[in-house]
């Protein structure tokens, strides 16, 4: 873990994996709730940092960071949300050929697997959700698509998303959903955000994907 002032008022916490950010992203969470936390404005992670805004001192808070113990993100016992899929995306057998597997055990293996959102960006209420089984990255479209379906459910490197708007997008698309992603008129907005458990559900498909 490095330290990096930003300013006068933030800190800059750098990681040398995800699951480290992750994991930290948590315990500042846990903190915070407790009322543990010096006075913080925000709390931005990323994929290997995390930004803490409006800190009164940076660097007081940085060595009292420096002497955390922190528990890895998925020893946490959280709620966890469940999110509807279809399995019959038009990239599902490519990843599953990338997967050597057939396209229904592809959606086993993803739906068996638990997500946790690491990071948001992108666009407002897409949530870069890690999880997947180490060896089962995919690497991005060679050609991304001008338009992505609302709700399409996608993997891409070591990440799933889902496209809460018709957008752009280079993600290989592997399902689709009926969940709202992103709605102005609820609080909160987003359905996803930093630190969110995920599990993806199949539904409408032969009982050898869902796997139960």
């Amino acid at each position: 873990m490095r330290t990096v002032g930003v300013g006068e008022r933030a800190l800059l916490v750098e990681f040398d994996g995800g699951e480290e950010a992750e994991a930290f992203h948590a315990e500042l969470l846990r903190r915070r709730a407790a009322g543990a936390l010096p006075a913080v404005t925000e709390i931005v992670p990323a994929a290997r940092t995390v930004l803490l805004d409006g800190v009164e001192e940076p660097g007081r808070l940085a060595a009292l960071i420096a002497g955390w113990e922190v528990a890895p993100a998925h020893a946490r016992v959280e709620p966890v949300l469940d999110i509807p899929v279809r399995y019959d995306g038009p990239d599902l057998p490519d990843v599953a050929a990338l997967w050597g597997v057939t396209p229904q055990e592809a959606a086993r293996i993803h739906s068996a697997a638990g997500f946790r959102v690491a990071f948001c960006g992108f666009a407002p209420g897409f949530g870069y959700l890690t999880g997947l089984p180490e060896g089962y990255e995919v690497p991005r479209r060679a050609t991304p698509r001008t338009a992505v379906p609302a709700g399409s459910v996608a993997v891409a490197g070591p990440y799933t998303g889902v496209y809460p708007r018709a957008s752009p997008g280079g993600w290989q698309l592997i399902g689709r959903t009926d969940a709202v992603l992103w709605n102005p008129e609820r609080e909160p907005a987003a359905l996803l955000s930093p630190g969110t458990r995920v599990r993806f559900v199949p539904q409408d498909v032969p009982r050898d994907v869902r796997g139960r």
